[in-house]
């Protein structure tokens, strides 16, 4: 009688690999792809740890250095030096280094204070100097003495907030909405699409412009931020109810939801159980491509001044206060860093979601 054959006493033998496995094993040998991600998740760690990493609050001016160029350590001999600069007489925005004064750069001083995660009260930041008369500007300070590298940190918080929150609310919304609408048919779809073919009719940006322009004048930046997630998820969620509802078309006379259906479970739960994991890898792929529209969204409403308001900080606001006036781009070009970002993070979230795409794709290599 002949023995079965065991995998595992078999050198030559293939192990079967699941599903994530093959996914897996076809996004890694993306090296873009794994970039962007390494890029994202190093932006959001950041970002989460922006009052430690930032030397300053995002509030701080420093009225005697506004425009001042970005402010560079140096090595004196086996530590890190931070020069003094100070005005030059007669010229506006001009500064020249004070031979001799520097100040050691040091890690983990006492500073402004801000809340760690936005719930720990803390004083204590990753660099500084510990003296106000030389201070550490990495990127330089903007028109009214602020540190754009703090200000950048502390922006990211909520432009890329923005596109996750978004991004959850949107897809969340959609895929109910188009599983509902694709498993249960009849009226309750045809009434579900027209919906969403009436919202997807309405230009996005003028009914931002108009929902804003009810609110008052005086909003809080919090609930402008909120407005902001609000209306672009109700506008977003539409186009990915449509998605869903077709991919549900094609999955409710699958042989496992006619399973479930003899087993009596009910509606609601094989469209929640059954059919709407089944839509994961588009949606996981769909959620990753999208987020820099929320995030380029937030950019152009605070450039509109209908977004985030001054002094809170966002990387859009930042734009929009470098063009006030167009000859700050080419005299202070450190303005610009917030559009450095942008740029990084959209390429990051594009590189990723190609990754992401061709490895759901069962037919790449």
């Amino acid at each position: 009688m002949n023995e079965a054959i065991d995998p595992t006493n078999n050198p030559n033998a293939r192990i079967p690999r699941t599903p994530w496995r093959l996914f897996w094993d076809r996004l890694r040998r993306r090296r873009l792809a794994l970039t962007g991600g390494i890029i994202l998740v190093f932006l959001y760690a950041v970002t989460l740890l922006a009052g430690f990493v930032s030397p300053y609050h995002f509030e701080r001016e420093d009225r005697e250095r506004f425009f001042h160029p970005p402010i560079r350590p140096m090595f004196d001999g086996f530590r890190l030096v931070v020069p003094r600069f100070k005005p030059v007489e007669g010229q506006l925005a001009k500064y020249e280094r004070v031979q001799g004064e520097t100040r050691s750069l040091r890690f983990f001083v006492q500073g402004d204070k801000y809340k760690l995660a936005g719930l720990i009260p803390c004083q204590t930041h990753l660099l500084g100097t510990g003296d106000e008369q030389i201070p550490v500007y990495l990127l330089g300070t903007d028109q009214l003495g602020r540190d754009v590298f703090s200000r950048l940190l502390y922006g990211s918080q909520i432009s890329l907030s923005i596109g996750l929150i978004g991004i959850l609310l949107t897809f969340s919304m959609g895929m109910l909405v188009g599983g509902i609408s694709g498993y249960f048919g009849g009226w309750a779809d045809t009434i579900i699409m027209r919906l969403c073919e009436l919202i997807m009719s309405v230009p996005g940006l003028y009914l931002i412009l108009t929902l804003r322009s009810v609110f008052p004048a005086g909003m809080s930046s919090t609930h402008v931020y909120l407005l902001i997630i609000v209306i672009l998820s109700f506008i977003g969620w539409a186009s990915m109810a449509r998605v869903i509802r077709g991919m549900t078309l094609s999955l409710r006379e699958r042989q496992f939801v006619l399973a479930a259906r003899v087993l009596g479970q009910t509606r609601l739960k094989i469209i929640a159980r059954h059919i709407l994991p089944n839509t994961f890898s588009y949606v996981i792929v769909a959620a990753t491509l999208s987020v820099p529209y929320y995030i380029l969204g937030e950019v152009i409403l605070s450039y509109l001044a209908v977004g985030i308001q001054e002094p809170q900080a966002s990387w859009g606001l930042m734009l929009k206060d470098a063009y006030v006036n167009r000859q700050n781009l080419t005299l202070y070009p450190w303005l610009l860093a917030p559009g450095a970002a942008i740029f990084i993070t959209v390429l990051a979230f594009n590189f990723l979601g190609d990754g992401l795409r061709d490895a759901a794709d069962t037919k790449s290599t």
